[in-house]
């Protein structure tokens, strides 16, 4: 799932993959809407290579004060953002979720503060040995990936019937770089990007894939004897601006 795709906020002006050795590759949509490609790799020494040339924008939108959607109201694809899932066990954050916003208006403002909690409390690690945690044990150890803190950030959320999701992608500029997650919320009848390991909100994303949590977006999922790559490498660079067409 390498595989980015034009929207809202980002359009996909050029892409490229080379696959050593060559192989047939097929494509589909999942579930949620992300692009996936399904290939058999031969034995022995195997490499993908994937570039593009993506428009995005230079920052992210913020909306102190949007409201909450009452659960009733919300459109009937988004309900599933609110469920617990595999690493992200909101009916157990109920207590912690209810006071960390105690007093907070319902809505965009209680996620910001869910963020600042995090962003204060759970120590954003990239190199931390903890592997695959889910929501529960990252409040444990207070510490954790970007995928990690996403998860609790959509616990959180979840909890106080808010709809979140986690999305992977690229950041420029991040450090140190590499594949990147983090969060959106569904207030005011839209979208907003929240991310726990940046100081300030940031543009200059590029959105791979969505889902409910890391379990859906993956960027590979293998069958059989159990390989992890030997290498990979992620680079991040910014482009002159792409002309416009009339």
């Amino acid at each position: 799932m390498l595989r980015p795709q034009s929207g809202a906020q980002q359009w996909v002006a050029r892409e490229d993959c080379t696959l050593t050795p060559s192989v047939p590759v097929t494509e589909y949509a999942d579930s949620y809407g992300n692009l996936c490609e399904r290939l058999i790799a031969p034995p022995g020494e195997f490499s993908i290579r994937r570039s593009a040339e993506v428009s995005t924008t230079d920052g992210i939108d913020v909306s102190p004060g949007a409201p909450l959607d009452e659960v009733h109201n919300l459109p009937d694809w988004v309900l599933t953002y609110l469920l617990p899932s595999r690493y992200c066990e909101s009916d157990r954050f109920m207590d912690l979720g209810r006071e960390l916003v105690d007093g907070v208006e319902p809505g965009y403002d209680q996620v910001a503060r869910i963020v600042e909690w995090i962003r204060t409390f759970v120590r954003f690690n990239p190199d931390s040995s903890n592997f695959q945690m889910s929501a529960v044990e990252v409040n444990q150890q207070r510490e954790g990936v970007c995928r990690e803190l996403a998860h609790l950030g959509i616990a959180l959320s979840r909890s106080l019937c808010i709809p979140a999701r986690i999305v992977v992608g690229y950041l420029h500029e991040l450090e140190p770089m590499d594949f990147h997650a983090w969060f959106e919320a569904y207030v005011g009848g839209r979208w907003y990007t929240f991310d726990a390991t940046q100081a300030v909100p940031r543009g200059g994303r590029v959105a791979v894939a969505y889902g409910r949590d890391a379990a859906d977006v993956a960027m590979f999922n293998q069958f059989g004897p159990a390989l992890y790559p030997r290498a990979m490498e992620v680079r991040v660079e910014m482009l002159d601006a792409l002309p416009r067409s009339n």
